[in-house]
């Protein structure tokens, strides 16, 4: 209680300063580092969350899946699906997917262009000079001597960064919707995929997107995941291969899954496993992992 006191002492007058973050690394499935805050500070991230989310999911279009209540992965992956059925004229037509990842896109978040996004949308002086501060608690460059970094960056630990990711993304989907008036894109954090029937309306719209991006929100694609393939060759998105009529689970993952089990035998992760498996094409895999 003396502890929740003093915070809301700081708040009150403005002394709070954001603390320092415990950095370790995960791999999951690729090496990520994560940067933990202090517990009083993620008491104050929590609350922040709670507060703002509500107004901003308002906001965000209806194919943004990434860290929202009712949406998610699965949601992601069957909706997709759905998109994939009226492109192709319930596979009469030709289906081509633009598939995009944005490079490294939790350490390129541009703090300044982030405060200009926010100070759109919040007038409340006290509310800004919170974020603000949360903003510049962190950034991506390992000495303060690179000052091109000191300006960018989010760190992969905290519940808010994945409110305000959304909140800069959400420039990039009004783009997509309004300007390019795309019906059939869906986004999930730094994955998104562009479904049509034309590939040269594809290869046009993907010049405009890296455009946007650069200019307006300093992020760029990642040269080595950015196709425009058919759905008829198999299109790698959240973690399946989809197909027209069948998705199947990604070689890599299917290798992790089976490498996890035989480190830890639980049957908590064996049923997990298995719940994921349900939301595709991979009836031998699950007999496998039962039988494991």
């Amino acid at each position: 209680m003396t502890n929740i006191i003093k915070l809301h002492n700081e708040l009150l007058h403005k002394t709070y300063k954001h603390g320092s973050y415990e950095a370790f690394k995960i791999d999951d499935p690729k090496p990520r580092d994560i940067h933990k805050a202090e517990v009083r500070d993620r008491l104050l991230h929590h609350t922040i969350y709670r507060m703002l989310y509500p107004y901003f999911d308002k906001k965000f279009i209806y194919d943004s899946y990434s860290c929202r209540v009712g949406k998610g992965t699965h949601k992601a992956i069957y909706r997709f699906k759905s998109f994939i059925k009226k492109v192709s004229k319930n596979d009469t037509k030709t289906c081509w997917v633009l598939k995009c990842d944005v490079k490294k896109f939790f350490a390129n978040i541009d703090h300044s262009i982030l405060k200009e996004i926010l100070k759109k949308h919040i007038q409340d002086k006290n509310i800004l000079w919170l974020l603000e501060n949360i903003i510049d608690s962190f950034y991506t460059s390992s000495s303060i001597s690179d000052m091109a970094d000191i300006e960018k960056g989010l760190p992969l630990g905290n519940l808010t960064s994945q409110l305000l990711v959304n909140i800069y993304m959400n420039e990039f989907d009004q783009f997509v919707k309004h300007e390019l008036k795309i019906k059939y894109y869906i986004r999930y954090a730094d994955d998104f995929v562009v479904l049509s029937q034309d590939k040269k309306f594809l290869e046009d719209i993907l010049e405009k997107i890296k455009i946007f991006l650069e200019n307006n929100l300093k992020l760029n694609l990642h040269p080595n995941k950015v196709f425009i393939k058919t759905i008829f060759s198999g299109v790698d998105f959240l973690g399946w291969v989809h197909f027209s009529n069948h998705r199947v689970l990604r070689t890599s993952t299917k290798k992790r899954m089976v490498r996890k089990l035989r480190e830890n035998s639980k049957e908590e992760m064996r049923q997990s496993y298995l719940g994921m498996l349900s939301h595709g094409d991979a009836y031998k895999l699950g007999q496998t992992l039962k039988a494991s």
